[in-house]
């Protein structure tokens, strides 16, 4: 519904087709008696289908009613899932090493329910050798196949090759998993915590007590008596 609706004294026609606060069909009413019986019920009538014959009416709080739609434009707009791209840029000939830390941020990446666009730089003599970056798009896309598919296969782009890789989670999804695993992993550090706190209460408590015990024991003792 639109948030520009006409009610009450706006709505100008002789005659509405009434529905009431619960959905209830009332039937056609004249206007007056209509907005007559939103007065009464401390409502207001509120034009729902101007493009009837005649429009249909409907007995609500409007001020309830813009307020519940503007919460759940807000959530949608909350939960809309843009679409981003991250991009990560390799060389053909790169090391062990640098390759494992470019993988790790694919797999981030990727379980942050984002797509990766894998770019693979040719240099000078490199550029005759496009096999290399192939095989390196494949061997990525292998590492990382639990987390993401190849949504765009690798293909030439002037010095470069591109591979686009999409994630198996939905962003939402992703970020629903993520909260999930930082609540556990706050649980986790609370009981944690709580445990070691008893440990220490419980060593405070047993503490005094065997101190005592222990010299009332060595007070009551006679030096002459051969325990």
């Amino acid at each position: 519904m639109s948030t520009e609706l006409r009610i009450n004294e706006r709505i100008r026609v002789p005659e509405v087709r009434l529905v009431g606060p619960n959905g209830e069909t009332v039937g056609i009413v004249p206007t007056d008696q209509a907005l007559k019986l939103a007065q009464e019920a401390d409502l207001d009538l509120v034009e729902i289908a101007p493009q009837g014959r005649p429009p249909v009416c409907k007995l609500m709080d409007y001020g309830k009613f813009k307020y519940e739609n503007a919460q759940k434009a807000r959530e949608a707009r909350r939960n809309q899932t843009n679409v981003i791209i991250k991009e990560m840029k390799l060389r053909p000939k790169i090391d062990a090493h640098d390759y494992e830390t470019k993988k790790g941020h694919v797999v981030r990446f990727l379980k942050a329910g984002d797509k990766v666009k894998i770019t693979i730089m040719f240099r000078g003599r490199e550029q005759h050798r496009p096999e290399l970056g192939f095989r390196l798009l494949q061997r990525l896309a292998e590492d990382v196949t639990e987390l993401g598919f190849v949504e765009s296969a690798p293909k030439q782009d002037g010095r470069n090759m591109i591979m686009v890789l999409g994630p198996h989670k939905k962003k939402a999804d992703a970020k629903i998993d993520a909260a999930a695993a930082k609540d556990a992993k706050m649980a986790q550090r609370e009981a944690a915590v709580a445990e070691e706190q008893a440990e220490r209460d419980a060593a405070h408590a047993a503490g005094p007590v065997a101190a005592k015990k222990e010299r009332r024991r060595s007070e009551n003792l006679d030096d002459d008596i051969d325990v």
